[in-house]
């Protein structure tokens, strides 16, 4: 996949139309992707892709699917079919379900000549430390873990990885320059962490080897989106 000039994605984690609709009307013209996750999805339903579309957005659906193979190659023809440009599954789904998202998110855009989506696999949610991952009963440091499941993902033909900025160098160092690496948890400085646990400020970010930076509450709960996301970029100097 051909990286994007734009680094910075918006995510659109809201849940009413009319809020959603606002947001990309004062995004729109100053930012290329916007993420859909699971609330923005479950809320306003697969018509808020189409409406992306329409509007000339990027878009990429975070909505990390894990399920067994079959499951997952639907959903991921359906999230296709609506053109959507990258998407993410769980590694820890296994590399048996990660070859058949692959597989479908190929075979769909060959079967309508246009260009495949980028599957990118979750490593381990920006919102677990060390302690979270001691009780599911997973020994290993967060980075550790992070690097091991970014080399299955890859290895089993995904494009990329999403994981914090933290592992950011680590990961490009191990996964070469082809992978693309997304990162979440992104925070300028002095701002609330809120409910993540590994976050890194954007320059920081991009300097460790992240293509993407995925930024959603500081840019839409804020009274003046357009305004924070200069403030962003003003901080990640792009």
């Amino acid at each position: 996949m051909r990286r994007w000039d734009d680094p910075v994605i918006v995510a659109l984690d809201v849940s009413e139309w009319s809020r959603a609709t606002r947001l990309l009307d004062t995004l729109q013209g100053k930012v290329e992707t916007i993420k859909v996750g699971l609330e923005a999805y479950t809320c306003l339903g697969v018509g808020i892709l189409d409406e992306l579309r329409a509007r000339g957005f990027r878009i990429f659906a975070d909505l990390k699917l894990h399920d067994i193979p079959n499951t997952v190659q639907g959903a991921v023809r359906g999230l296709v079919r609506r053109g959507v440009d990258m998407l993410t599954v769980h590694i820890l789904g296994g590399r048996d379900m990660l070859q058949a998202a692959v597989y479908a998110a190929r075979d769909e855009a060959s079967a309508a000549g246009s260009s495949p989506a980028a599957v990118l696999g979750v490593t381990v949610l920006t919102s677990l430390d060390r302690k979270s991952l001691e009780e599911m009963g997973l020994e290993m440091e967060a980075e550790e873990l992070v690097i091991s499941l970014a080399r299955l993902g890859v290895g089993s033909g995904l494009d990329g990885v999403v994981s914090s900025a933290r592992e950011a160098k680590r990961l490009r160092e191990e996964l070469g320059e082809e992978a693309i690496i997304v990162t979440p948890g992104i925070r300028l400085t002095g701002a609330e962490v809120q409910d993540q646990a590994r976050v890194v400020g954007p320059a920081e970010a991009l300097e460790a080897g992240a293509d993407y930076l995925v930024v959603g509450r500081m840019i839409v709960d804020d009274p003046h989106p357009g305004s924070a996301l200069k403030r962003l970029r003003e901080a990640a100097v792009i």
